[in-house]
């Protein structure tokens, strides 16, 4: 899951989709969750936009994801990138080890994503830290994210590289699930995202989102199948 204005429209193609390339997540940001010790996940994102590319639209190659819960409190990952340009840029690398709430402490979460095959192309080597408190309302996520300053550029081509990860989310009932993610920066990364999510079975859901992005890129809608296999 964006550089001078014409690189904007091509790279960003390829670079903000990699910002999709993480652990288990929200909508755009990771989350503290991990998955259970010998547990698959199958992730299936698009991002699209009703907007054409000659107006500032674009839309991301669809990001096929496989999760594996490795060891208790850690988790790895691989996303392809399909359709792309160069085979070897598809593939991007991820991993993220985790605790959980436990009374009075929050669960934290520290990994990395964007670990891409491709020295400043797919490279965005973004690490991260997070921590999550539930609360009667929901779930409250804050943190901190740091990644490669030659990739994650704001739109007049200076590094932005670093920024804020806040989340709300709640399950509402037993099958809806609602998030606002936010991630700070206005580089490839940059962006707002509000959501539902509705499970199908114990093991399937579809997340519908819409993203607005802080470098004034065009909004983008996410549609983000989930299998835990």
């Amino acid at each position: 899951m964006r550089n001078k204005l014409f690189i904007v429209l091509t790279v960003l193609t390829l670079v903000s989709s990699l910002a999709s390339a993480t652990p288990s997540t929200q909508i755009w940001n990771p989350s503290t969750d991990i998955q259970a010790v010998g547990s698959w996940h199958l992730g299936i994102d698009d991002y699209f936009t009703v907007e054409d590319r000659t107006s500032g639209g674009y839309s991301f190659p669809t990001d096929l994801g496989l999760t594996y819960g490795l060891l208790p409190g850690l988790e790895i990952g691989v996303d392809a990138f399909l359709p792309q340009f160069v085979p070897a840029s598809s593939l991007v690398l991820n991993l993220k080890y985790g605790l959980p709430e436990k009374e009075a402490m929050p669960a934290i979460a520290v990994g990395g994503f964007g670990f891409g095959l491709q020295a400043n192309v797919t490279d965005q080597n973004v690490l991260y830290g997070v921590v999550a408190k539930t609360f009667p309302i929901g779930r409250f996520s804050a943190g901190y994210f740091m990644g490669n300053e030659k990739l994650l550029l704001d739109l007049n081509g200076n590094k932005d590289n670093a920024g804020l990860i806040l989340t709300w989310d709640k399950a509402l009932t037993d099958k809806i699930w609602a998030c606002v993610d936010y991630a700070g920066t206005k580089s490839a990364l940059g962006a707002t995202f509000v959501g539902l999510s509705y499970a199908f079975a114990s093991n399937t859901s579809l997340i519908f989102g819409y993203g607005q992005y802080n470098n004034s890129a065009k909004p983008t809608i996410t549609t983000q199948l989930d299998i835990n296999l």
